[in-house]
C-alpha cells in the first residue's frame, strides 16, 4: 500500500466528516445569501454580494448557533460519562467503573507504557491538564463559539432593528432576550435528545461493525461493549 493511500486508509473518518463539513458550509452559504437577497429585494433594499453576506452578522450567527451547541454536547457527554451511566449502552462504560478510574487504569504515572504520551508519565499540573485536556478543549470552543453567536447575534439583530427604525440593543440587553435564547434553547434541545437517544435506542438495536453499537448478538444487558 502506497504512502498516501495508508494515509486516506488512516484518517478516513476525519477526512469525510471534514469534507463533508465544508461542502455544507459552502451549501449553507449559498441557500443562505439567496434568501438573504430575496428578503432585500422584496424590501426595495440593495441585495448584498457574496463577500458582504459572508463577512456579516447573518451568516456569523447562523453558523456560530450551531457550533456551540455542537461543543456543547460533547462537552457534557465526555465530563458526564464519566460518572453516568446506562446499563446495557456502549455509549456507557460497565457499571463498575463510574469515576476517574484508577492509574493503573488509566495507565498514567508509574503505570504508563512506553507508547504513552510525555504528558500521561508526568506528574502535578501537566498530568491533571492533559487527563482532561478533551473535556477542556471542548469546554472552550463551546465557550468561543456561544460568545460569537452573542457577537453576531446582537449585530444581526440591531440590524433588524435600525431597518424598522427601533432603538438598537446593548450585547448585555441582547444576552437576556428572547430571540438570544430561543435561538441558542432550540439548538441545545435537540442535541441533547440526540443524546439520550443514542444512549437508549443502543441498548436494544444494533449496526452491524460500528465502534458506536454492540455486536449484534450481545446481550441487551452488556454494557460498555462495543461492536
Amino acid at each position: 500500500m502506497s504512502t498516501a493511500a495508508r494515509f486516506l486508509r488512516d484518517n478516513s473518518l476525519t477526512l469525510v466528516f471534514g469534507t463533508a463539513f465544508l461542502l455544507t458550509l459552502v451549501g449553507q452559504a449559498a441557500a443562505g445569501i439567496a434568501e438573504a437577497n430575496n428578503q432585500l429585494v422584496a424590501a426595495d433594499l440593495q441585495p448584498v454580494s457574496v463577500a458582504d453576506y459572508l463577512t456579516g452578522s447573518d451568516f456569523a450567527v447562523d453558523v456560530t448557533e450551531n457550533w456551540q451547541s455542537e461543543y456543547l454536547q460533547f462537552f457534557l457527554y465526555i465530563f458526564g460519562t464519566v460518572w453516568l451511566l446506562q446499563r446495557g449502552s456502549p455509549e456507557s462504560k460497565s457499571l463498575d467503573r463510574a469515576g476517574t478510574e484508577s492509574d493503573r487504569e488509566q495507565k498514567v504515572g508509574s503505570h504508563a507504557t512506553a507508547e504513552s504520551p510525555a504528558w500521561a508519565r508526568a506528574s502535578g499540573v501537566r498530568r491533571a491538564v492533559y487527563s482532561r485536556s478533551l473535556g477542556i478543549v471542548m469546554a472552550l470552543f463551546f465557550v468561543g463559539s456561544w460568545f460569537a453567536q452573542s457577537i453576531s447575534g446582537v449585530a444581526a439583530f440591531n440590524a433588524e432593528r435600525l431597518r424598522d427604525r427601533q432603538a438598537p440593543f446593548t450585547w448585555s440587553d441582547y444576552v437576556l432576550s428572547a430571540d438570544f435564547w430561543n435561538r441558542t434553547l432550540q439548538n441545545w434541545q435537540s442535541e441533547l435528545l440526540a443524546v439520550a437517544s443514542m444512549a437508549i435506542l443502543a441498548v436494544y438495536l444494533r449496526q452491524r461493525g460500528s465502534p458506536e453499537s454492540k455486536p449484534v448478538g450481545a446481550a441487551h444487558t452488556s454494557t460498555g461493549v462495543e461492536g
